[in-house]
């Protein structure tokens, strides 16, 4: 979508018009060349700080209305702290850009600490964080409320010592902006919109930059046998598609590095159909292609000298009357079948064999796959950090430095032939899932499958891909807390996971049995306890049991004291209503 924020460098001047941003440290002291802007508004600075308990810590901001002696409408003052401890340069202009009104239409930065004026890298990273924050999706929106206008164009300047030195800093940056807004708008279309077809033909845009497309049809698909991929799309109106991009700025004839993504653009979970309850998230499903979309974008933008090559299965897991069963059984690219137990897990069916694909035409250096796979990683690592898993030490240490230095942070989870076991199959040579238990290990185990020897690496990016729902970031991708809190670049994540597990529950132990029967004699009172998992119930109670997959494949961390499969003692209650059951037992919602 088009960015309506325009950004530019300039030399430290006093704006004319517009707001002034500055910054202070924790001592609220000031660069030399800021004190100059600031002296006629010196006294009314140093009483609004005081005033406000305005110290000048990191995260903090002074904020002053129509500020006598200047021309700007609105000096704003942020906070860096100790300034020798400031790093992170990205995360401090997605702060700054943060305290700037939605309403205003241009803005000045002083990028200037007390110890000196900022060095270009430092300046450019600045730009980048405001580029990042200053994102928003709301090309749908026809109707706001009052005072929530936004203005066709935001500009931003930069006030730096070295304007030529920002510049040539800013060019390489601007690119992995691109890339990111790009992957951005990709997650945030509807389904609707942006279908397997669509997204191919936005792939095909990056020709214009220099990335060689190719779009593989249906056709094209089942003359090279990826019957895996095309079983997960056959039950939708839309075509399923496979792109793949090239750029070649590296050495001639030279092995590329490659990566892949999963692109499912919509998740029903097909036959083995998901909960209602946030199931539009699941537009989100294609986070994994939207990375390796916005990466090639930021690639060709900077001109990178490496041959990289990105492929993205697209498809829609819809249910039909063609949808596969589970039951089915499939062969794969690479001639391995496998029996299809949930069409809920998908996303493994489509990169087995675009990574197969990959791995028998490009004979990559290294393969490292993105893909919002399963919510056993949101249960594992939460929000924070992408599972990784891989065949390599090598390439992750390399990834989990990098993913440190950008605040894409990873965590590596094992693979083992224990693990290995837990997908084999007795009617197939493997089957597409293992279970709940370690379910985002033997995900990474399937797709070991359709490697061999190649370098490979797995990114689970289910919890870190796709967000709605945090107060305090956006809806995003990439990830990180690097880029500012708001900041939709790194951005929001906190959602609930794109998976089955997106449901609600309130559980508690139990507090007291139920009283004995108001007739019928004495009787021997049983100490009251939960059933077992799984424990069938008597006739008459069954209607007392409230259980999903997704709840019970969250409940089994919190222990089996909190585990209900149904909501009655082993006692002969069937008389009795399920809410007096419930409220006899202290025991909460579980709802799906």
């Amino acid at each position: 979508m088009a960015n309506r924020l325009r950004t530019g460098f300039g030399s430290i001047a006093a704006p004319a018009r517009g707001i002034l941003v500055v910054f202070a440290d924790d001592g609220l002291r000031l660069g030399s060349a800021t004190q100059a802007l600031l002296n006629p508004t010196r006294d009314l600075l140093a009483r609004a700080a005081a005033a406000d308990n305005f110290k000048g810590k990191n995260g903090t901001a002074l904020d002053i209305v129509a500020p006598a002696g200047l021309k700007a409408s609105r000096l704003i003052v942020v906070g860096v702290g100790k300034a020798s401890d400031l790093e992170d340069f990205v995360k401090l202009g997605g702060a700054a850009m943060g305290r700037i009104p939605a309403a205003a239409t241009e803005a000045t930065i002083v990028l200037e600490l007390h110890g000196g004026p900022m060095k270009p890298e430092q300046a450019a990273d600045v730009a980048l964080g405001v580029e990042l924050r200053a994102y928003a999706f709301d090309r749908y929106k026809t109707k706001r409320k009052e005072g929530e206008e936004r203005p066709t164009q935001r500009r931003v300047t930069f006030g730096v010592a070295n304007v030529q030195g920002a510049r040539k800093a800013w060019n390489e940056r601007e690119a992995i902006a691109a890339g990111a807004l790009l992957a951005r708008d990709l997650i945030n279309e509807p389904p609707n919109v942006l279908y397997p077809e669509e997204f191919a033909r936005r792939a095909s845009a990056l020709r214009k930059l220099g990335v060689v497309v190719e779009v593989l049809d249906e056709r094209a698909m089942k003359k090279l046998g990826m019957n895996a991929l095309l079983a997960v799309g056959q039950g939708s109106r839309h075509a399923s598609r496979v792109a793949v991009m090239r750029w070649n700025g590296g050495k001639s004839g030279g092995a590329p590095v490659a990566f892949v993504g999963k692109g499912v653009c919509f998740d029903t979970g097909g036959i083995s159909i998901k909960p209602a309850a946030n199931m539009e998230d699941m537009k989100g499903d294609m986070a994994g292609a939207a990375c390796v979309v916005g990466l090639m974008r930021a690639l060709a933008g900077r001109k990178a000298k490496v041959n990289a090559v990105g492929v993205i299965g697209l498809v829609e897991n819809m249910p039909d009357g063609n949808a596969q069963r589970p039951g089915d059984i499939v062969t794969s690219m690479s001639g391995q079948t496998i029996e299809i137990i949930n069409t809920d897990a998908e996303g493994r069916l489509v990169l087995g064999d675009v990574l197969w694909y990959v791995k028998s035409r490009f004979k990559p250096k290294f393969m490292i796959d993105l893909a919002t796979l399963t919510g056993a990683i949101v249960v594992s690592l939460g929000h924070e950090h992408a599972g990784l898993f891989s065949n390599d030490d090598r390439l992750s240490e390399r990834l989990a430095k990098a993913g440190t230095a950008t605040g894409e942070r990873v965590w590596r989870m094992p693979l083992s032939a224990e693990y290995d076991k837990l997908i084999d199959s007795k009617v197939a040579d493997m089957k597409n899932t293992g279970g709940r238990v370690g379910g985002a290990i033997t995900a990474a185990q399937f797709l070991q499958r359709f490697v061999d020897k190649t370098p490979w690496a797995h990114l689970d990016i289910a919890g870190t891909g796709f967000n709605r729902s945090c107060s305090r970031r956006a809806i995003t991708i990439p990830t990180g807390p690097r880029y500012g809190s708001s900041s939709t670049a790194s951005a929001c994540r906190r959602t609930q996971p794109p998976t089955n597990a997106s449901c609600f529950f309130s559980t508690a132990k139990m507090r007291t049995p139920l009283p004995p029967r108001a007739s019928g004699g004495r009787r021997r009172k049983r100490k009251a306890s939960l059933p077992p998992i799984g424990r069938r119930t008597r006739r008459g109670v069954g209607s007392a049991r409230r259980e999903c997959r997704a709840c019970a494949d969250r409940l089994r961390f919190l222990g089996r004291e909190a585990f209900v499969t149904t909501l009655v003692p082993r006692t002969r209650s069937s008389h009795r209503s399920v809410r007096q059951i419930r409220a006899n037992f202290g025991i909460g919602t579980l709802a799906c």
